[in-house]
């Protein structure tokens, strides 16, 4: 609670300081704008946090009410972020009611924007987040690029909040942040993992299974495992010795002051945590993030199964990813792991009479697995996928070809970009399956894209709006046969 309180105040005060109160002669200055439309406050409170997240991460941000922006302020801009709540039955709040009457619909040409969209609603209303969907729509039609697709809150779900905060780690290439609405995780055991990609040039991949300590929870295929990473042991006790603590001395909650170390951020800095107690100590520091990965396994697998690609710390050194360092390397098999699972519906399956074409490369067939693992034999698939090398990024090949060799797999194509004088990718697949795409599609099939954002998820989602026309592409989109699961 304290440290929320700290991160609210930082914002409260970064805002009015940094960004002003009038759109900027320099779009230079900042790099990106973030506008909000509120009625109650609480999106004007997600953008002053949204800012002070990003501002700890180096980027620099204007906030203003949506009405201060017009349309020739919004061409100048490269990156926009959006928080917009509506009022009533669809309509805009009262400081975006002005943009949304001389602005949004008008003919204005916006190729070279780059936004995103957080939508707060009620879902009780018919028209659940109107004015947002409205906004969005627009801006797609007025050819802006969606950094990432927009986000729905509904009634202020904060599994949908900390997705955002999520997406704006990436977007900042800073993933340490702290929860502004943090939620409990459960107790899962470490059950078992694998590298799935011996000798491969990239990095490893493990296929992990986590089993609860308590009841088994439900999902759906498309939903999120978030973790609560931890540090390394050897971490720890080093950073100890440096403040010259013992780690074994008990907390006021009984707890070793190492093990509730391993949950918080530990800073290079500590001359200014000598002489704390050691409850103060773990007082003052902010929680590690958490990390999010796609579920690649069903309820009815009785488990949780990850596919996790072993990622080297952010700083380019020999460090690993705290989050899959985590889970590849540092915590033993049949150790505890802090997990919760985060509904996804933006990412929820059709139903079965439905066909299926699923499209991702790398550690985005998990989302995708899950998706077949849910589907019922007689169902329609396709999957499209994409790695490096055969001999060594055959991903769960055993289950694939006997997917296919049962039919529920109806087609199966694989790319491997390090094979062959040209470098061949999931989107050339695609291209070269123009026209069975399109047939699939007038049968009624939807599109499904698990994966990596930048690279293989734009390049895809651009190849297809060419294929089929970005009107149809949106259609797709608005009728629910076009999701994406990207990061």
């Amino acid at each position: 609670m304290l440290v929320g309180l700290a991160y609210l105040a930082l914002c409260l005060w970064y805002w009015p300081r940094r960004h002003g109160g009038a759109p900027t002669s320099d779009p230079a200055a900042h790099d990106l704008l973030i506008l909000y439309a509120s009625q109650g406050g609480q999106a004007r409170s997600l953008a002053e946090l949204s800012a002070g997240q990003l501002a700890a991460a180096g980027l620099r941000a204007q906030l203003l009410p949506l009405n201060a922006c017009d349309a020739e302020h919004l061409q100048r801009q490269r990156r926009v972020l959006f928080v917009c709540a509506t009022y009533g039955e669809g309509e805009a709040p009262d400081n975006g009611a002005r943009f949304a009457r001389q602005i949004l619909g008008s003919d204005v040409d916006l190729s070279g924007l780059e936004y995103a969209v957080l939508a707060l609603g009620d879902r009780q209303y018919a028209q659940f987040c109107g004015f947002a969907v409205a906004l969005d729509r627009w801006l797609r039609q007025r050819h802006a690029s969606p950094l990432f697709d927009r986000v729905d809150v509904d009634r202020g779900d904060p599994s949908a909040v900390r997705h955002w905060q999520h997406l704006l780690g990436h977007l900042s290439g800073h993933s340490d942040f702290v929860d502004w609405h943090p939620a409990p995780y459960g107790r899962w055991r470490l059950e078992q993992r694998q590298c799935l990609n011996p000798g491969s040039l990239g990095a490893p991949i493990h296929h992990l299974t986590l089993v609860p300590t308590n009841a088994l929870p439900t999902w759906r295929a498309g939903d999120i495992a978030e973790i609560g990473p931890r540090q390394p042991g050897a971490t720890v006790e080093a950073w100890l010795e440096r403040l010259g603590l013992d780690g074994q001395q008990r907390l006021d909650d009984g707890q070793p002051l190492a093990q509730r170390l391993a949950e918080r951020q530990l800073p290079d800095a500590v001359d200014g945590l000598r002489g704390l107690s050691a409850q103060r100590l773990v007082e003052q520091l902010a929680k590690l993030p958490h990390r999010e990965y796609s579920i690649a396994s069903v309820p009815a697998d009785g488990c949780v199964e990850l596919l996790v690609r072993q990622q080297s710390g952010q700083d380019g050194g020999l460090g690993l990813g705290l989050g899959s360092g985590w889970l590849c390397r540092y915590a033993e098999l049949g150790e505890s792991i802090d997990l919760r699972i985060r509904s996804n519906p933006a990412f929820h399956g059709p139903g079965d009479p439905t066909p299926m074409i699923l499209i991702g490369s790398g550690t985005g067939l998990a989302g995708l697995r899950a998706h077949l693992r849910e589907r019922t034999a007689g169902s329609r698939n396709w999957l499209l996928f994409g790695e490096r090398s055969a001999n060594h990024d055959a991903l769960l090949d055993d289950e694939l070809q006997g997917w296919l060799r049962s039919g529920h797999l109806a087609r199966l194509d694989r790319a491997y970009s390090r094979e062959g004088a040209q470098k061949v990718y999931v989107q050339h697949l695609l291209r070269d399956a123009t026209q069975p795409l399109r047939d699939w599609l007038e049968d009624g099939a939807a599109l499904y894209l698990c994966g990596s954002l930048e690279g293989m998820g734009r390049d895809v989602h651009q190849l297809l709006a060419s294929l089929l026309g970005e009107d149809r592409l949106e259609s797709l989109a608005e009728q629910g046969r076009y999701r994406r699961d990207l990061y």
